[in-house]
């Protein structure tokens, strides 16, 4: 770890090649990175996370105060209760991919799991900074962009 900096523990839920293409560029960024797929019959043969571990479940991903968590599917009927455990444990940040123009899944399915609106609001989406990305390569390199951004308190973008 680099002299200065705190440690970085980056939470992939959902593995998709976005997730593949986050969890290899963190491990270069300085972050452990960890993946988390809830569901089993999900995965097609062995996963193949680029990060430093596979898990099955968020309790056994350690989440605390230097960890960042990102679900990288918001299609997923299992966001609600992750995001409910996320907003649960000491994370410094919590986010989900989506598009920006329409709300996200992911506010009902708190919401009905009783969430409060503070918490809710805790969730970052969109997530990322604003680079047009559109591959999982891409998404990515903006996603990593922004939370490297926001960890050393900067705006991201080309603002200095």
């Amino acid at each position: 770890m680099s002299e200065g900096l705190s440690p970085r523990r980056l939470v992939v839920v959902f593995e998709s090649p976005t997730a593949e293409a986050m969890l290899r560029f963190a491990v270069e960024a300085g972050f452990q990175s960890v993946l988390v797929e809830p569901d089993q019959s999900r995965l097609q043969g062995t996963p193949r996370p680029h990060g430093d571990l596979f898990v099955h479940d968020l309790d056994a991903a350690h989440l605390d105060e230097h960890t960042d968590v990102v679900l990288s599917d918001h299609h997923r009927a299992e966001i609600g209760e992750v995001l409910k455990a996320a907003l649960a444990s000491e994370t410094r940040w919590i986010g989900i991919l989506g598009k920006p123009t329409i709300e996200g899944p992911h506010v009902k399915m708190l919401r009905d799991l009783d969430v409060p609106e503070d918490q809710i609001a805790r969730v970052h989406r969109p997530i990322g900074l604003n680079i047009g990305a559109r591959t999982p390569a891409e998404i990515a390199i903006a996603t990593l962009a922004g939370l490297i951004a926001d960890r050393n308190g900067r705006p991201g973008g080309f603002t200095f």
